[in-house]
């Protein structure tokens, strides 16, 4: 085994030991470990791979809409949660699928306090709430915006879109 994956082997044996086999499913992509969880295992997977595997570092909170993607068999969308160990300079993805009609999953944020934006922020562009985010609400756009630019069925253009938004007048210079 190469030493790129030792720390992979170690952090699987842990979560084996931890979970028994069917709670996830693993891939590897270019040395970075992914861990597929159901939503209901989430925060008992990062808080074992922040307290006892050293990934202390949640270094990117993401989503990614999977309507009308060729031989889907998942959940619409997927949000994934990048972790770093700084000890061993490991990286590590965990992946979780949200489906419609009301995409919901819990905060991560009693564990990493730096979960609050970035869960405000995939709520904002895609429209998954984040149950029990102190503060979940719209970041990036106006409140009065109804809808949510990064999903897949969101209109590129078209009239009427941006019809409530208030005019802004810039000074003559």
């Amino acid at each position: 085994m190469s030493t790129t994956t030792e720390p992979h082997a170690s952090t699987l044996a842990t979560l084996s030991e931890l979970f028994g086999d069917g709670v996830f499913t693993t891939s590897l992509f270019r040395d970075n470990l992914r861990l597929f969880v159901p939503a209901s295992r989430l925060i008992d997977l990062l808080t074992v791979l922040k307290d006892r595997c050293g990934f202390g570092l949640l270094a990117e909170l993401g989503a990614t809409d999977y309507l009308g993607y060729p031989g889907r068999t998942r959940s619409r969308f997927e949000v994934h949660y990048v972790l770093r160990n700084l000890e061993t300079a490991e990286r590590l993805v965990v992946k979780v699928g949200a489906d419609d009609p009301d995409p919901l999953l819990p905060s991560a944020v009693p564990l990493w306090l730096g979960a609050d934006w970035m869960e405000r922020e995939v709520f904002d562009m895609f429209g998954i709430r984040f149950h029990g985010h102190p503060d979940l609400r719209r970041i990036l756009m106006p409140e009065e915006f109804m809808a949510y630019p990064l999903r897949k069925d969101y209109p590129l253009r078209g009239r009427g879109e941006r019809h409530n938004f208030p005019r802004l007048t810039r000074g003559e210079s």
